[in-house]
């Protein structure tokens, strides 16, 4: 997977010991995306880093990576995975190039030699990475179509500034942690703007995008976006098509030189993902897959069902396990484990920014177990997105809402209650989150003449895909690579995206089940308990425990008159939450206000936070 960093400036030597050594130092913070292998490549203005995970081609994938020997034409760093590298060689050797190693990773440097900027759209993968081209001075930044794997960067009176993640950027000496009211604002907003990078001057590549950078400036290009067309396939063709774009994007993403495994929920998506992979290593004859879920401690045993989650995961899991024969571990994680201090801050850091709360905290930690006993994990993560699984799919008050639909149902709507009224009203959520949605509504793609729930519903999914679906990417992203664990998402291949999101919604969810296209297509890999088993989110631990440490945490803070937070409060409203009834323990709403000020108050002193409201 990896980690990447760089520096370019074309009024300077970076290859002199003190711009060299600050490029060192911005390849250090990613040392936990990549702990197998470290590496800085500098030479004129330009000073590439790599932190290596090792996945593929263990022994010859070091990076980065040149092309050129001594007076290399280009040199790549690049993060992640490409699944089609394999084709792609061969194309490459029969058009004459030859080969020092067996890593993705060359396949790619060779594909820019050979195809420029355009090689990325033959990429099948997950993937961000940076090109130096040397004959041409000039750096491209480019990110998959998806954007599972993050790519950051910050531009310069005369260059630019990149990285995997923020702390790459915020390690130059030039780069201060400062934050305007629209970054506070896209913060909180549970929205994500494309581009946004939180801090002020700093960026994400959009996914689908590459950045350009020369002496004369910068340049953006959408190189893959999704797409509106008539969906011609009928319903068994469309159920058929899914199915075969599953089998082949898992069958890919089994490929590794290290031990691999699944995230296994008991929900739909993960079953899949699980059911595939162990009938592909029965086919090879490879070791039964291995697969991990989250449990809390207690929880299993005195679950208590509500509207969102009916049924806990773990016998779910188990079922599916016993059915296609994978070897199932279950991880189960403590309340005091969730609420060190210690971990929070190691969530924080992975983060550079608030996230989750407890839902970042619990995948962290699941992680961290998992990683132990393997290195590359396949998830279920994205389904829901693309085939239509939330609740908001098909609540009239979302899909009527002229917002996002999963702010319609008010998710997360007391996040900010615990804030202060001025600034509230200085951060101006709806405003942000009105502006979001009308660019969002601009780019949206059409069908002329589409039925009008139809384009609705496609609207719905357009928004999940490009506005929501990148918040979980991300939170999946950080916490597993701050762990050294890669996660690979079969279902963000971006042609079974292509080809779902234009089938009709009639197909997607049929006697009034979520994700029927889905189900239809996993039936006979599935038993029946998971096929009838409706949505449920992520857990959460429902230990009272849990929220009552968070309250003591909010007021121990509270109490003390230098914690940095104090002065984004509203001091009635958390006296209100500290010493007030404390009757809903569990829910996930009230607590997330609760958390958000712990995150807050880490964040704005250990990363020095220079607000400028």
């Amino acid at each position: 997977m990896c980690g990447i960093a760089g520096w370019v400036d074309f009024d300077r030597d970076l290859a002199e010991p003190e711009p060299r050594n600050i490029a060192s130092a911005m390849t250090d913070t990613m040392t936990c995306r990549g702990p197998d292998a470290y590496g800085v490549w500098a030479e004129g203005h330009a000073a590439l880093g790599h932190r290596r995970l090792a996945v593929i081609d263990i022994d010859g994938g070091r990076q980065p990576m040149t092309a050129g020997g001594d007076d290399p034409a280009a040199v790549l760093t690049f993060s992640g995975e490409v699944y089609n590298y394999r084709e792609l060689r061969s194309e490459l050797a029969a058009r004459g190039h030859h080969f020092r190693t067996s890593s993705d990773t060359e396949v790619v440097l060779r594909s820019y030699l050979e195809w420029g900027e355009d090689c990325v759209s033959r990429l099948n993968g997950m993937f961000a990475f940076a090109v130096w081209d040397k004959q041409r001075e000039t750096l491209v930044l480019v990110r998959d179509r998806l954007g599972v794997k993050p790519l950051f960067y910050f531009p310069t009176p005369h260059g630019v500034l990149f990285g995997s993640e923020p702390k790459a950027i915020l390690a130059h000496p030039s780069v201060e942690a400062e934050v305007d009211a629209e970054g506070f604002a896209e913060l909180l907003a549970m929205v994500k703007t494309p581009e946004h990078g939180i801090f002020r001057g700093m960026y994400e590549v959009r996914p689908g995008s590459l950045v350009r950078v020369r002496r004369s400036g910068i340049v953006k290009r959408r190189y893959w976006s999704l797409e509106a067309r008539e969906h011609a396939d009928d319903l068994d063709a469309t159920v058929g098509t899914v199915r075969d774009l599953l089998e082949d994007t898992v069958s890919r993403q089994l490929v590794a030189d290290v031990p691999l495994c699944t995230l296994l929920s008991g929900g739909l998506d993960s079953s899949v993902v699980t059911a595939l992979a162990a009938r592909e290593l029965a086919e090879r004859g490879s070791e039964p897959i291995r697969s991990f879920s989250v449990d809390f401690a207690g929880y299993t045993e005195n679950f208590t069902a509500s509207a969102m989650r009916e049924t806990p995961d773990t016998p779910f899991a188990y079922d599916l396990a016993a059915h296609v024969g994978a070897k199932h571990e279950n991880i189960v994680l403590t309340t005091d484990r969730l609420t060190d201090p210690e971990v929070r801050d190691a969530v924080l850091r992975a983060r550079d920014m608030p996230g989750m709360g407890d839902m970042d905290t619990s995948l962290y930690l699941l992680f961290s177990a998992l990683r132990e006993q393997s290195t590359v994990a396949l998830s279920g993560e994205s389904a829901d997105e693309i085939f239509g699984g939330y609740r908001w799919f098909y609540y009239d008050e979302c899909l009527n809402a002229d917002t996002f639909p999963w702010l319609a149902i008010g998710y997360q709507s007391r996040k900010t209650e615990l804030l202060n009224g001025g600034l509230l009203a200085t951060l101006d959520l709806p405003a942000h989150r009105a502006d979001s949605y009308r660019d969002a509504l601009t780019e949206m793609p059409d069908v002329p003449g589409e039925d009008a729930h139809e384009r609705r519903m496609r609207v719905i999914a357009y928004l999940a895909i490009t506005r929501y679906m990148p918040i979980l990417l991300d939170r999946k992203d950080r916490m597993s690579m701050a762990t050294g664990l890669e996660v690979r998402v079969p279902f963000c291949d971006h042609r079974l995206v292509d080809y779902v999101f234009n089938a009709p919604w009639s197909m997607k969810r049929r006697f009034d089940r979520e994700k029927s296209l889905l189900r239809d297509a996993a039936q006979d890999l599935l038993p029946r308990s998971i096929i009838e088993r409706k949505k449920v989110p992520y857990p959460a631990t429902q230990d009272s425990t849990y929220t009552e440490t968070l309250r003591k945490q909010v007021a121990d803070l509270y109490a003390d008159h230098n914690a940095p937070v104090r002065a984004l409060l509203d001091e009635q409203a958390v006296r209100q939450v500290v010493d007030g009834p404390h009757a809903a323990s569990n829910d996930e709403n009230a607590r997330a206000g609760l958390e958000l000020v712990l995150q807050l108050d880490n964040w704005l002193s250990r990363y020095d936070i220079r607000l400028r409201l």
